[in-house]
């Protein structure tokens, strides 16, 4: 591991409002502020928006600098990315901002039951070939409705056309509640400023001339079914995402 890299560890195990528990650290127990999070973390009352595979934290810190009165969780595993985000909730001395940094697979480790108002999932990597890994695969479905409330909106956020029609075809076959759907959101007569905010890898694919898709439903508490259709694949994400910060 780099200088750079172990220097943005050591500043992020300062951070109070920072929690570093990787699968090493918690094997298959329930994490300590499962439930609790409002009263031992949070200290409050104020609903709980969780951003699943947040990066760089840019649209946690932003979404909690719009809404005071919520409290926002950035949740990844990697360290070096989330550092950015945590460090600029730092320095603006926002109180209403966390950073969970572990496996999302062990996500219902972490959060109990109705404890959570909404889901946020911002750029994920599509999984094109493994549909167990994607973010609003019926696998994580199933884990979000252990701690996402009734009525809870899930976000999706998207580049990918693969990602963006696999998972309107998995709410319309489920027969979700949709509440917004577009394959160009900067197009959209619904764009608001929530949505305007831009990730460091959302400004990559705009800047290729790749428009960015939103998807917003809300899950039922019933049998999930995989859709069974062939999806076309992104080929541009040959692109891939080596890009850096200067």
């Amino acid at each position: 591991m780099g200088k750079g890299k172990l220097k943005k560890f050591d500043e992020m195990k300062s951070y109070e409002h920072v929690v570093q528990a990787p699968f090493h650290k918690v094997g298959h127990d329930d994490f300590h502020l499962k439930g609790k999070w409002s009263a031992e973390f949070f200290k409050n009352d104020q609903p709980i928006i969780l951003e699943l595979g947040c990066g760089k934290g840019e649209y946690t810190v932003e979404l909690a600098a719009m809404n005071p009165n919520i409290n926002y969780i950035g949740v990844d595993i990697k360290g070096a990315r989330l550092w950015k985000g945590a460090k600029q909730a730092f320095q603006r001395e926002m109180t209403n901002v966390g950073f969970l940094r572990t496996n999302i697979e062990l996500i219902t480790q972490f959060f109990g039951k109705d404890e959570v108002d909404e889901i946020w999932l911002t750029f994920p990597d599509p999984q094109m070939r493994k549909a167990r890994k994607r973010l609003t695969s019926t696998t994580f479905l199933n884990k979000y409705r252990n701690f996402l409330k009734p009525g809870g909106v899930v976000h999706l956020k998207t580049d990918s056309n693969f990602q963006y029609n696999y998972t309107l075809e998995m709410a319309k076959l489920n027969q979700f509640e949709i509440l917004a759907e577009t394959d160009n959101l900067y197009e959209w007569e619904g764009l608001t400023d929530v949505l305007r905010i831009r990730t460091f890898y959302e400004k990559q694919w705009l800047d290729r001339g790749i428009p960015s898709k939103y998807l917003a439903f809300i899950p039922h508490d019933g049998e999930y079914t995989e859709p069974e259709i062939d999806i076309e694949r992104d080929e541009y994400r040959s692109f891939g995402r080596s890009a850096r910060d200067l």
